[in-house]
């Protein structure tokens, strides 16, 4: 992956959008909750969401754990899947307190958290990286259904490259950098809900002078 691209498209998009201040939460713990929840739904679903849970209990895992599943799931319903996620969440609240909670996880080598996170009972990769980056501030790419669609157009990958092998190539091409990490992130997500849909909106697009599928 060529790295004056990626940064160029980086460029393109702070230019377009700006900072966008992600991940949106009051805490770590509170944005471990929603990477957990926004597996196959909506942003604006999981807030909804997490502010129903949060009338019932503190967002605390040991809170999670004391509320019956029923009252559990029914507080997560907007989320989708609910019943689920209220499993899920419930089995991460128990993999987190068993590592010690924020501060034994937060002790971790980046290599040694991500294992930890992944042998979590519905943490995959991209839930794990969310994680990584926006709890802990770890230098770990994101990659999403909106990066494999935004770069494939762009022609810089293959749209079916594996999940890991796409990591790292961003992560060569920008270097270590958290910060960097989070805010492209959050641009690409911006610009695959503004314009790089299914459905591209392509008249206006801030790449579209960088985008072969653009027509520019």
């Amino acid at each position: 992956m060529d790295p004056e691209r990626v940064r160029a498209v980086y460029e393109h998009l702070f230019a377009a959008y700006g900072p966008q201040h992600w991940w949106p939460a009051d805490s770590a713990f509170e944005v471990m909750v929603g990477a957990v929840l926004t597996q196959n739904t909506a942003w604006t679903n999981v807030e909804r969401a997490l502010q129903r849970l949060a009338e019932r209990i503190p967002l605390r895992a040991e809170s999670i754990l004391e509320l019956p599943h029923a009252e559990l799931a029914d507080a997560l319903r907007s989320a989708g899947y609910f019943n689920v996620k209220a499993r899920r969440l419930r089995s991460f609240c128990d993999g987190y307190l068993e590592a010690g909670g924020l501060e034994g996880l937060s002790a971790l080598a980046t290599p040694h958290l991500r294992r930890q996170l992944l042998g979590m009972h519905g943490v995959g990769p991209e839930t794990a990286d969310d994680m990584l980056l926006y709890a802990f501030g770890r230098p770990v790419f994101v990659v999403d259904a909106y990066t494999r669609r935004v770069f494939a157009r762009l022609g810089l990958i293959e749209h079916e490259t594996g999940y890991e092998t796409l990591r790292a190539a961003f992560e060569d091409a920008l270097g270590p950098d958290a910060d960097l990490f989070n805010e492209y992130h959050a641009l690409i997500v911006r610009h695959g809900k503004a314009r790089c849909r299914k459905r591209p909106d392509c008249p206006g697009c801030c790449l579209r002078s960088i985008c072969p599928a653009g027509g520019a």
